[in-house]
């Protein structure tokens, strides 16, 4: 690929939820515009590893990809299961909550109807601004199947998606897992070690910990699963109608117009809609579940409380030897495992570490970007714009980083980049009659 001639409007880098849900309100605009985006997966994917059986999403499929912004749009998840032939068998479950499988599955059908726009298996190396082309550009370079890519672009968005977050001094091998690869993992350990399971550890006290320990439970029937967590137990997700609003498009705007103190305020008191907390329903599985065992007298679940793992060594055979600290007692004990899960969560991606050639991402003084109102990353260096899609919790709230905002985010990331090709175009018309 060599850098057009003509740039286009939009390069997008990443092509997940948040930049699939940009590419779809483009394509429903009015006007016409040029985009392309970069993603470095080989093929579409959203958390593939946490694709476990059975699994629900935790927002209501009306939170999809367009019908906050665009009821009538044609890629809905009703209009996904019209096309699926599932419509009227989703309505008779009469659940607003579709399972993460048919979720990825909905995903994956919009993303198809934009191929012609996705280099898959691109990763982008820089962002760097160019000159002497007549109006304000920035330069998209990738590597691809061992070439140089360079893309040209008079706005870019970067939605780079979650790193895994792994405590200190942690390192992932064939026994030590993060969760974001559990399906995965048990899939190859399943095949390896079929019946020979023995024992496993889950580190984590929120939704993705919980899962983890549930589906290993069902997946190997005569395994013990350990839980070792931070709190007394499993605490519920607030998920109330008042606690929800948090989540509303307005409440990022009015999260971004509060002072520093109200903001940190908003995400202390409403930490427990989205961290560290599980579903309630699957709250009541396990105990139930661990009820049964203890009145069967043959326990496989175990809940460590108020505990952390102190050390993880290599065990004789292969495995892992876990020490875990109770925190309530100071006791230490040993379990030794066949493998060791971290669900311990993830962290955004610093956009500004694609930025190169004298572009600079400004800073506060806790060293976050403080991302605009329109989700622009403000930069010196061009006058081209960069917005991003994510890591703008600081800014925007407790859902940046979430489903629940794609649809009216996107809107307002189009808008800002359509207004900035707009006043491109006043620009040289100036010119030209002057």
């Amino acid at each position: 690929m060599t850098i057009p001639l003509r740039p286009l409007d939009l390069v997008g880098i990443g092509f997940g939820p948040g930049n699939l849900g940009l590419a779809i309100a483009a394509s429903e605009h009015s006007e016409p515009l040029s985009m392309r985006f970069l993603e470095r997966q080989s093929e579409f994917g959203w958390h593939r590893g946490m694709l476990i059986p059975d699994a629900r999403m935790q927002i209501s499929f009306l939170k999809d990809l367009v019908t906050l912004r665009n009821p009538s749009s044609t890629f809905s998840f009703l209009a996904y299961l019209k096309a699926r032939g599932r419509l009227i068998d989703f309505l008779n479950r009469q659940s607003f909550f579709p399972t993460r499988i048919e979720f990825h599955d909905y995903l994956g059908w919009a993303a198809r109807r934009f191929e012609d726009v996705v280099d898959y298996g691109a990763d982008v190396t820089d962002i760097r601004p160019v000159e002497g082309r007549g109006e304000p550009l920035l330069e998209v370079t990738a590597r691809r199947a061992g070439h140089t890519h360079r893309l040209l672009a008079r706005s870019v968005v970067v939605a780079a998606g979650l790193a895994p977050h792994l405590p200190p001094g942690v390192v992932l091998s064939e026994r030590v897992w993060h969760n974001s690869d559990l399906v995965f993992h048990i899939e190859r350990f399943g095949r390896e070690h079929a019946g020979t399971a023995r024992r496993f550890v889950v580190v984590g006290a929120g939704q993705s910990a919980a899962e983890s320990v549930e589906y290993l439970h069902r997946s190997f029937p005569s395994a013990e699963v350990h839980a070792v967590h931070d709190s007394w137990g499993y605490s519920p997700a607030d998920d109330s109608p008042f606690a929800n609003r948090v989540f509303d498009p307005e409440a990022a705007h009015a999260f971004h117009r509060s002072p520093p103190e109200v903001r940190e305020r908003i995400v202390a008191r409403h930490r427990n809609t989205n961290y560290s907390v599980v579903d309630p329903d699957l709250i009541t599985d396990l105990y139930e579940k661990h009820y049964a065992e203890r009145v069967a007298g043959v326990e496989r679940l175990h809940f460590h409380r108020m505990s952390r793992v102190a050390s993880v060594d290599t065990a004789p055979g292969g495995g892992v030897e876990v020490s875990v600290l109770s925190g309530v007692d100071g006791t230490s004990s040993t379990l030794v495992a066949d493998s060791l899960v971290y669900a311990t969560g993830y962290r955004s991606r610093d956009p500004g570490r694609l930025l190169g050639g004298g572009l600079v991402a400004e800073r506060g003084a806790d060293g976050t970007i403080p991302v605009g109102p329109d989700y622009r990353l403000p930069v010196t260096g061009s006058a081209a714009p960069i917005f991003v899609q994510g890591a703008t919790e600081r800014t925007h709230g407790l859902a940046s980083t979430l489903l629940s905002n794609v649809a009216e985010r996107s809107g307002e990331i189009l808008a800002a980049v359509l207004g900035h090709r707009a006043g491109l175009t006043y620009a040289a018309a100036s010119a030209v009659s002057s």
